[in-house]
């Protein structure tokens, strides 16, 4: 945890927050902090500062809070995955948080289980601990916007140029012969396929709407692993 993440009903006055539970545990037993100790916290959706521990006990912890610095900026990019299973999702959506994405969609394909639908992992409130956690990570307080979609023709044909507009539109798919762009200016909307990738319709459901096909080499990586190497690529230190 490089950042502790501060909600509104943890102030008790402007200045003032009292934390318990998984972030209480955290800063006892990791930082194992004392009265006195000043800590990096950061207000969700907020600016990011200082927290400077006045009491602590194993039942809580009051902080004094100063916040100034503003957080990280986003990366310029919509992602639409198509929804991995319940496993790496968990990864992908700390990873991708982790690394500056704000704007994902999870959509349905043809190599995507039906099965998948169903996982706890879906419901807003564990995607938003995942969000929490790549956010603590990143040193980061801007929570991501994570949107559902089970039909795929219907995303495509009816929402996902208008999502896209504006942007450079890719798809990753490793038949193709142009390899992925580095280091790209302006908005970016990037579609990435489950394991086994999109199959031959979808990619050219993608491609009437501007889509082009990237590869990453002749190396087959599963999704957890392309879509860190795709963002790293296309924003190199940012």
């Amino acid at each position: 945890m490089n950042l502790i993440i501060l909600f509104p009903d943890d102030f008790t006055d402007a200045t003032r927050v009292t934390l318990s539970g998984r972030r209480l545990e955290h800063i006892r037993q990791i930082h194992r902090a004392a009265p006195g100790d000043s800590l990096k916290v950061g207000l969700l959706n907020g600016a990011i500062g200082r927290g400077q521990v006045l009491t602590i006990d194993d039942r809580q912890l009051e902080l004094e809070v100063t916040l100034q610095a503003p957080a990280p900026p986003a990366l310029p990019l919509t992602v639409i995955l198509a929804l991995p299973r319940p496993k790496m999702l968990k990864r992908i959506v700390q990873h991708v948080t982790t690394l500056g994405a704000k704007k994902i969609y999870l959509v349905n394909a043809y190599r995507v289980e039906k099965s998948y639908w169903q996982s706890p992992w879906l419901e807003p409130g564990k995607l938003r601990e995942l969000c929490l956690l790549g956010l603590e990570q990143a040193v980061d307080t801007q929570m991501p916007d994570i949107e559902l979609r089970k039909r795929f023709k219907p995303f495509v044909e009816d929402e996902l140029g208008e999502i896209a507009a504006g942007t450079r539109r890719l798809v990753a798919h490793p038949v193709t012969n142009q390899p992925c762009p580095v280091d790209i200016e302006g908005p970016v909307t990037l579609a990435v396929g489950p394991e086994g990738g999109f199959i031959p319709y979808e990619v050219e459901k993608l491609q009437e709407l501007g889509f082009e096909g990237v590869h990453l080499g002749p190396r087959i990586l599963r999704v957890e692993t392309a879509l860190p190497v795709l963002l790293g690529r296309l924003f190199p230190g940012r």
